[in-house]
């Protein structure tokens, strides 16, 4: 029930914040030969841009595999967190201070890395549909999946950028989830805030920027090696190196605004969603069992 409910929270934050993440793959593989070149100056104008060149359906182009992504990979990565970290703290002894920060360190990289391994093919066809937009490239998401791994391959395509996106998702998860939970934890025991809905959605902006500062250079380059063509990099390593060679390091934090708008609002629509279902869920099975 509980990755039922991550799952179900995180598709309710996409629908709403879908536009935001296409405007910032857009801006992310700015740059880049053959990609298309609707961009404008910053969010709004990317988002005009598109809107205006191919429509407004463009921007929620991907939405099929990226709500596919979200029940498969954040029902794992947050729905499994709260498990995963208790059974660390039981196993290790860790009841508070420094040793449980780092508990819930590793219980987010552990997720993280557990949910990118069942859902990187939904994230790259996402990530190919929201950048080909309109162009008619794929006739719908089944046609995505099959022309990527017939034309690509099983690793080399649907498994294509799975390390940088490990390590990508692994930042997002520590920086999200493990922030959110220590935020949240932090408010609530100093006496700044009590359970509820400020706290949450304090908690949610925190999370939301300290991903987006610690994520976006390793975001880039995932978007970029999962967009290319077989044969432009070797690596993702080379990627990073071609982007910083060609473009500077400030290519590494390409559509930063958009990510970031995109981070805290998906944060805030996330976090209080997730609490209020917990607790639709929580008092569901309250009067189910005086029954």
């Amino acid at each position: 029930m509980q990755l039922l409910t991550a799952g179900t929270a995180a598709c309710i934050a996409d629908l709403f914040t879908f536009p935001l993440d296409t405007a910032k793959v857009r801006l992310q593989v700015q740059g880049e030969g053959g990609c298309n070149g609707l961009q404008g100056r910053g969010v709004l104008g990317t988002l005009f841009n598109i809107a205006k060149a191919e429509g407004p359906a463009a921007l929620y182009s991907g939405i099929v595999p990226g709500l596919q992504r979200q029940m498969a990979f954040s029902a794992i990565r947050i729905g499994a967190y709260d498990a995963v970290k208790n059974k660390y703290m039981e196993v290790l002894g860790v009841s508070g201070g420094l040793q449980l920060l780092g508990v819930r360190i590793a219980a987010g990289v552990t997720t993280g890395t557990l949910a990118i391994l069942a859902a990187q093919p939904t994230d790259v066809v996402k990530v190919r549909m929201q950048a080909a937009g309109s162009t008619q490239k794929y006739k719908g998401v089944m046609d995505a999946y099959y022309t990527i791994g017939r034309n690509e391959g099983f690793a080399n395509g649907l498994y294509r950028g799975t390390m940088p996106n490990i390590a990508r998702n692994c930042i997002v998860n520590v920086g999200e989830t493990v922030v959110y939970d220590a935020a949240k934890d932090g408010l609530i025991s100093s006496g700044y805030m009590t359970e509820g809905i400020a706290c949450h959605f304090a908690s949610a902006v925190i999370a939301g920027v300290t991903a987006t500062l610690v994520a976006s250079p390793v975001d880039v380059v995932k978007t970029r090696f999962m967009n290319s063509p077989n044969g432009r990099y070797r690596g993702a390593l080379h990627c990073a190196q071609v982007t910083a060679r060609t473009e500077g390091l400030l290519a590494f934090y390409k559509g930063f605004t958009a990510s970031c708008m995109r981070l805290v609002s998906w944060n805030i629509v996330l976090w209080l969603s997730y609490e209020q279902i917990k607790l639709m869920v929580k008092k569901h099975y309250r009067e189910k069992s005086r029954n």
